[in-house]
């Protein structure tokens, strides 16, 4: 054969070799690529399925919904999505929470919260002991059911007709007297005039997002507050609570009502590269931070 080949013309003979060449290169890719993967290491392969395994599981845990959160005391009636989220419950159960509520259901015991959907049996006896239901979500004849029945007087024309029930009306305020939104629980708030269930609930609600109400105007912001109400209520501004703008965490800050994310990750961004802040005013060159939401702020920081 190597006789042949010294017979072949030049031009022949490189195509003969770049031919040979290019059978090899083919070659070399097949046991290159196409072994690997038969080829590979038993240790990368056992490695590679453990970290499988492991995302499945944790993917699995995260859409069962049984992810480990935050243990607090907490009210299903009232608890808004965020407190939920820590929690540990998923996003589908915390909206099926919502609806629930929102259809007119009430949680009037602890074992309620065990109807929801999802909820397995761990969940829900690490949460039990959590939970924390208000007296307005309460049966009411756990209250009255055993009063004994009022009658009302007899008719003083003495007409003989009987007596009509009579029913105790909730007592209000007169003009002139005043209750502190910082002291009052709800049955003192459904006192004032123009003031029921709801919108007691609400004041309190919004009292523990703020930490307490610096001026009855920020009444105002509780969705269709009835306006002729505010003259029954002050505000004592030595109840607020106050939350250190040099030592809170981006989600402590985020939780107040008055900051947003993108304010508490300045506050953060601030601090991490001028150091302490000791006035509001510093944040004032900050887009995020105009005059009017410096100002609101003012009562409930401390430095």
């Amino acid at each position: 054969m190597l006789k042949d080949f010294a017979y072949l013309s030049k031009s022949d003979r490189v195509i003969f070799i770049c031919l040979m060449l290019v059978a090899l290169a083919v070659l070399a890719l097949i046991l290159l690529f196409g072994g690997s993967s038969e080829t590979a290491s038993p240790v990368a392969n056992d490695s590679s399925a453990v970290k499988d395994s492991a995302m499945l599981r944790r993917a699995g845990l995260a859409e069962a919904g049984v992810a480990h959160g935050e243990r607090f005391r907490f009210d299903p009636n009232t608890a808004d999505s965020t407190q939920l989220r820590r929690l540990g419950l998923s996003q589908w159960q915390i909206r099926n929470i919502y609806k629930y509520r929102a259809a007119g259901g009430v949680y009037s015991k602890p074992s309620d919260f065990a109807r929801l959907w999802g909820l397995t049996k761990k969940q829900y006896r690490e949460l039990a002991p959590y939970i924390r239901i208000a007296d307005d979500y309460l049966p009411a004849a756990d209250f009255y059911g055993n009063e004994p029945h009022r009658r009302s007087l007899q008719r003083s024309d003495g007409d003989g007709l009987p007596a009509t029930p009579a029913f105790a009306h909730q007592e209000k305020l007169r003009p002139g007297q005043q209750i502190d939104l910082n002291r009052a629980d709800t049955t003192e708030l459904k006192k004032v005039p123009g003031i029921g269930s709801y919108f007691a609930r609400q004041i309190v609600q919004y009292r523990q997002r703020l930490g307490g109400y610096s001026a009855t105007g920020q009444l105002m912001e509780i969705r269709n507050f009835p306006e002729d109400a505010m003259a029954y209520l002050t505000a004592s501004s030595a109840e607020v609570h106050k939350i250190n703008i040099n030592k809170a965490s981006l989600a402590e800050l985020r939780d107040h009502p008055y900051i947003n994310f993108y304010q508490a990750r300045d506050i953060v961004e601030y601090r991490r590269l001028r150091g302490a802040i000791h006035s509001l005013q510093q944040l004032g060159a900050l887009k995020t931070f105009p005059p009017a939401a410096i100002k609101r702020l003012e009562p409930y920081i401390t430095y």
